[in-house]
This record gives structure tokens, sequence and C-alpha cells, in this order.
């Protein structure tokens, strides 16, 4: 994206529609520092028409009545057209977050791709009725679908994260209002578009990029029955809060402090090469990333060694550039957060191994080194606090009780991996993890299953039936005697 992006309206009910307010959210690249797109900035009046053409579409319209087999009809040509455009999608994203190109390509479009296309995988063969034999009479019990989604994404995977929500949401026969984050507003009406193109009928998505206040007003508004939300702790708890006030119900994926837990039968190579590049992955702004690594002290010079001259070695640069395997912060704020935590760092204690400013030849743009500290203690701040940065904290450890017990000690439970020549005893090692996925020598998400947190990380969760579930309600239903129970 070399060209300023301008967009004029909004998209309210599936058309482009002349916003109510005049403010204008202005997209900065953080390569450049400058503005690469302006879009309108939704203001309360454009979420009352947004909810409004959701709420009359729910109740009234066909979609929440149409067959299964109909809306993947649907869904499946928005999954094609992202497949189509996804270089287009990743360019795009990468504009706008900094997101290394090759990365992009593979998870923030193809990725998006795959989340649909697991969604329709799941709603090929969900079980929407069963019938149950109760302990008073036969009963029918359904799954229908929730009503109006407000879907709230973040700037780090936009299209992903929309994909984990829009999927089931529209697939059940929900109505959505879509919020992505002022940072990465753009990609957004690349999927407002494809979605009007692959016919979804009138109200059922909308598209409002917003603030934090009027996401608030969004989250609270009466007319919504249930929030999807992907953030931040803090933000959590207060949507949580305000959606509370009318028993809105609620899924909630938060951050990570997601240790890598290196046994001592690890190998050197695979090892490194694995956790590397779950650590430092889309410059470290992932909530799943792999931000403590755990090694044995026995082991801990070789590997100590070993992870900085990874970090050293990654190239850095100018995120649309091929070759860039880190690019900057998605914002001025999220770089100095990054060198707030290092200087926090080496205040406590811990020694930095590689990294730690900012990179030689790049004055311009929000970029920091990949950094990794080591002799980090598990008390410190930079291993406790979330920093969604290229700030990595190495952990001695002693034997492996106090391996898992470091593992646990942390208020999230997202993610976690094990690296072992045992893969029964790293199997016997995840169970032991208090986190909502977990990876054997290996790190992956796999859409087809629950992914969600344990403790701070989240309520509820996304993918698979368990997230396809989340936008369903129960509903039973008595039958008369002999009325074909099972």
């Amino acid at each position: 994206m070399t060209e300023l992006v301008e967009h004029g309206q909004l998209f309210i009910g599936g058309e482009l529609t002349d916003p109510l307010g005049s403010d204008v959210i202005e997209v900065i690249s953080p390569h450049t520092e400058q503005v690469i797109g302006r879009v309108p900035h939704a203001c309360r009046a454009d979420v009352d028409r947004a909810v409004a053409a959701a709420r009359t579409a729910f109740d009234t319209g066909p979609w929440a009545r149409a067959t299964p087999e109909e809306r993947i009809e649907v869904v499946s040509r928005i999954k094609d057209a992202i497949l189509a455009r996804h270089e287009e999608i990743a360019r795009c994203i990468s504009a706008q977050n900094g997101s290394p190109y090759s990365w992009s390509v593979l998870a923030q479009a193809l990725g998006a791709m795959m989340v649909w296309d697991s969604a329709i995988t799941v709603a090929r063969r969900f079980p929407y009725e069963e019938r149950r034999s109760g302990a008073l009479g036969p009963l029918l019990v359904r799954r229908e679908p929730v009503g109006v989604v407000a879907a709230v994404v973040p700037w780090n995977v936009p299209q992903f994260v929309a994909a984990a929500k829009l999927g089931p949401a529209l697939l059940t026969g929900c109505s959505v209002i879509l919020k992505p984050s002022p940072e990465t507003p753009l990609d957004a009406y690349i999927l407002g578009e494809i979605a009007a193109e692959a016919g979804l009928p009138e109200g059922v998505l909308s598209i409002l990029p917003a603030d934090r206040e009027v996401s608030e007003y969004l989250v609270g508004h009466p007319g919504v029955d249930k929030v999807s939300f992907t953030g931040s702790v803090a933000a959590g708890k207060r949507v949580m809060e305000v959606a509370a006030r009318n028993l809105t119900r609620v899924t909630l994926e938060l951050g990570g402090k997601s240790a890598a837990v290196i046994l001592p039968d690890a190998d050197l190579e695979t090892t490194v090469a694995g956790v590397a590049s779950a650590a430092w992955m889309n410059n470290g702004q992932a909530c799943v990333a792999q931000t403590r690594i755990l090694a044995p002290r026995a082991r801990y010079e070789e590997f100590a060694e070993a992870f900085a001259a990874a970090a050293g070695a990654l190239v850095v640069g100018d995120p649309l550039d091929p070759a860039t395997q880190v690019g900057p912060l998605v914002a001025e704020r999220q770089r100095q957060r990054s060198l707030d935590y290092i200087r926090i760092g080496q205040e406590e204690g811990a020694k930095i191994l590689s990294g730690g400013g900012r990179p030689a030849g790049l004055e311009r743009g929000w970029y920091v080194e990949p950094t990794l500290f080591g002799g980090v203690d598990n008390t410190m701040r930079i291993a406790r606090e979330e920093i969604f940065g290229p700030v990595i904290c190495l952990l001695p450890y002693g034997d492996e009780a106090e391996a898992l017990g470091i593992a646990n000690d942390s208020e999230y439970g997202l993610s976690g991996s094990v690296w072992t020549g045992d893969v029964e005893h790293g199997i016997d090692f995840g169970r032991r993890v208090r986190t909502g996925t977990f990876n054997v020598n290996t790190f992956s998400l796999d859409m087809l299953g629950p992914f969600g947190g344990y403790k701070s990380s989240g309520l509820g969760r996304e993918f698979g039936p368990e997230g396809f579930g989340e936008y369903l309600e129960h509903k039973m239903i008595h039958l008369p005697a002999g009325h074909g129970g099972e």
C-alpha cells in the first residue's frame, strides 16, 4: 500500500452509508509514521442504526430462518473470496500493523480463510437438534442462534479474529456488528465488500470502526444479545462489567504470558527453531506467544547462547519486504511500552542477552529489536506482565516440579508448550499445565479444536464445535409420551 486509502462511508446493514458523525480515523503506517488511510469514525447514532438493522434482520429476516445448507453456501463464497484476495488482504494488514508480509500471507490472510473453512466444516456436521429420553418423557433439545452479536476485534490479527467470530455467528444464523480497531480498519472494508458480494441478506452484517468509548456503547446496547471480545485483560473486564447490566452473554479471549518448557532431553536445534518462531511471531504481538522460555539449569548456558543467536539473526525491517521477519510495532505507544519493559527488566536485575533498543539503520518507524532477557526470575514484572512486543524472558529451573510450578505461576492461562525427547511424557506434562491450549514439540493453533484461556486469559471458547456453541442457545421441548424419545 503506497497510495492513501480513503473511505467516506460506513458499512451498515450490508450497504455503504453516510456516517451520522463527522469524526475521522487516520491510519498511520508503523514503518513510515505517515498517514496511509482515513475512514469515518462511527458514532453512537451509527451504532443505533447498525443494531436496529441487525435486530430487524434477526427477528424478521431470512437469515436466521435459512437452512444450515443455505447459510453454508453464502459463507463458502466469503471464504473463497478471501482466498482469491489473500495477497491484497495481507498487504493491507501489514501496512496497518507492521506484521511481516510473509507472516501476514500465512497467518493474517490464509489463516483467516482457514478459520472460515473450519467453521464451515463444523457447521456441516453440527447437531442443531437431538431427541432424548427424559426422566418424565421424550425430549427435543434444540440449539438456536443467540441473536445479535457485537464482535470486537483487535489490531494484531484483525481478519483472523474477525473470522473466528463471524464464521460461527453467521453460520448459526446470527446478525453481527463487527467493530474493528482504529489501528486496522482498512482490511475490514475489504471484508465488507466480500460479504456483500457473497449475498448476505440486508441487515446481517455491519462494520463500525470506532474507539473505546463507542465500543463501550455498542457492548452495553440493549439490542445486543451477545458480545464476543478479543483484547487486553483490563478491557475484557470492562466489557464484562458493561455487558452485565443487560445480562448480555460474553465470550472473552484475553491476554497471555505463556511458558515454553524445555525438558532436559530436548533437542537443541529443533527446540530453538520452534520456540523462537513462537516467541517473536508477529513482532511479539500475539496473545499466544511463548514469552517465557524455561530452560533446565544443567543446559541453561547452551540454550541461552542459542536463543540469543536466533534473536540476533532475525531480519528486522519494512513489513512489506518479503525478507523481513520482524517489523515495527503497531503504534508509538506500543514501542514505548516495550522499551519501558526493557528498562524495567534491567532495573530488576535481568541481563539482556540480545537486542534491547532500536535496530540500527531504522531511524524512522516504531521498531524495537528482538530482545532476549536472561537470568529472569518469575517474580519479575517482565515475567509476569504481558508486554505484547518482541521482548522474551529466559528462566532457569532445577527439576521438573519446579518447571511445572513456574509455568503455572501466572495470572494467565492461554497457551504453552513443552519440548522433550519423550512425546508421551510431554503429553503428561501438558495435562498438568493450566492453560486452554498446549503444544508438545510443536506450536500451532488448530481451528477445529477449542481455543481459549484459563484464569485471566478469558471466558468461553472459539473454534471447533465448542466455539460454534457459543453462538447458540439451548432449548428443551417436552414431547408427549411415546413421541420418539431415544
